[in-house]
């Protein structure tokens, strides 16, 4: 018998393993998950530098997901890194022709700590309509001011909450580092301050965040709950040891 609770993450290959794909499917069994992944793309990266990504063609991608769909019951989506915002539409067209009551968490990667952009195109009649699809979007505060240049960050929170729940990472921003905001239901905004004042950085900590966040909706744990756990389990990854790669090597039952 067939006992899996299946989750999908889509997403690129890191070969540090710190970010994308990989990163993604520890988080997921770390919190009891089967860990599902389609290719977008594998990145010539380490922890430290990024020099380039090869893309997965658009329709090899949608291949990957027909397999798998054909196959698994997939409630809930993590997608991350993909080539272009049209190449993002098509994706989440796919997922709601094949499950329609799929739940996305999109975490919208804009840059690599190196530079690298990863949308230069500025779409944004494409952009509103990418939010229709999603449950929930994870950008950093660096990524949210890249997403609709003409506006300012509290402009595009007003713009995106209308259309869909954002949930606002605070490590990058320069008053209150580490306070994350969460938006939903259109007119709820919640503040998730840190649990700790010592961080150790590491890469890739955005992807265990929005896949953390993903489990716990795939547990079917309330938004605002599973947000506030997944900050505690992305904290509690961050200062597992003092290097930028961090490890998942302790269980959810051991943080309680």
């Amino acid at each position: 018998m067939n006992t899996h609770n299946y989750i999908l993450s889509i997403a690129g290959i890191d070969p540090s393993s710190g970010a994308g794909i990989t990163s993604d499917i520890k988080t997921f069994e770390a919190h009891g998950l089967y860990g599902l992944s389609v290719c977008t793309g594998i990145s010539i990266q380490n922890d430290i530098h990024f020099e380039n990504c090869i893309w997965t063609a658009p329709e090899d991608i949608l291949s990957q997901i027909d397999i798998l769909f054909d196959r698994f019951t997939v409630p809930v989506v993590k997608i991350g890194i993909v080539e272009s915002w049209p190449t993002m539409l098509l994706i989440l067209k796919k997922l709601y022709v094949l499950n329609p009551d799929v739940i996305i968490i999109v975490d919208p990667i804009i840059m690599a700590t190196s530079g690298f952009n990863f949308h230069l195109e500025e779409n944004q009649d494409v952009l509103d309509e990418i939010w229709n699809y999603c449950f929930l979007v994870t950008p950093n505060y660096d990524e949210i001011q890249h997403l609709y240049p003409k506006l300012d960050i509290e402009e595009t929170i007003e713009h995106i909450s209308k259309k869909t729940n954002l949930y606002l990472k605070g490590g990058h921003r320069k008053d209150k580092k580490g306070w994350d905001e969460l938006y939903h239901s259109e007119i709820v905004m919640v503040n998730i301050p840190p649990s700790t004042k010592k961080i150790s950085e590491k890469h890739g900590s955005g992807c265990v965040l929005s896949s953390a966040i993903a489990s716990n909706l795939s547990k079917e744990i309330e938004l605002e709950d599973a947000v506030r756990e997944a900050k505690f389990y992305t904290e509690k990854f961050l200062n597992s040891n003092t290097s930028l790669l961090g490890n998942h090597s302790y269980t959810l039952s051991n943080d309680k």
